[in-house]
């Protein structure tokens, strides 16, 4: 696979999903944790998503209990503590492990091509409208911070 909107996966509720449908679009593909500290980016991701969707942006959500096992829960624990205490609306799939070794999803794989693998949650990385990587960001990094809009701007701006 040579763009992430290649890839085909399943949504939280298990429904079938193929990335294919981001393509064109700018995405921000996030690994989720709904008992971290900094699970309250929630809200500013939401914030980014709502407020960026009518310019061909999504976030994308993808649990993980890689860290500190701080996404324990099920998938229907998981959507219904996005929905309750973030109103989160943009999309969210399977939870997977983002880390290398046979468990290693092939989502991960693909994003780890690009000299970064998530060291805790909530690590950022920003896809350009052909599927490809365009930066990485810590979990450090707030979704209002101005290095990620920035670079979200420039995203969206590539023809």
């Amino acid at each position: 696979m040579e763009a992430l909107y290649d890839f085909k996966t399943t949504t939280l509720l298990g429904e079938p999903a193929n990335l294919a449908h981001y393509r064109g679009k700018v995405t921000l593909v996030v690994n989720l944790a709904s008992q971290c500290g900094y699970t309250p980016q929630y809200a500013g991701l939401e914030k980014l998503h709502r407020e960026l969707a009518g310019q061909g942006f999504a976030v994308l959500g993808f649990p993980s209990n890689d860290f500190g096992a701080q996404e324990p829960g099920t998938a229907e624990e998981i959507a219904s503590f996005c929905k309750l205490n973030y109103d989160v609306t943009f999309p969210l799939f399977k939870k997977l492990c983002t880390q290398p070794g046979l468990e290693q999803s092939p989502i991960y794989q693909f994003l780890g091509k690009s000299g970064n693998l998530p060291d805790w949650n909530f690590s950022k990385y920003l896809i350009g409208k052909d599927g490809v990587v365009r930066r990485f960001f810590s979990g450090e990094v707030a979704p209002d911070a101005p290095e990620l809009r920035q670079a979200i701007k420039a995203a969206l701006a590539e023809k």
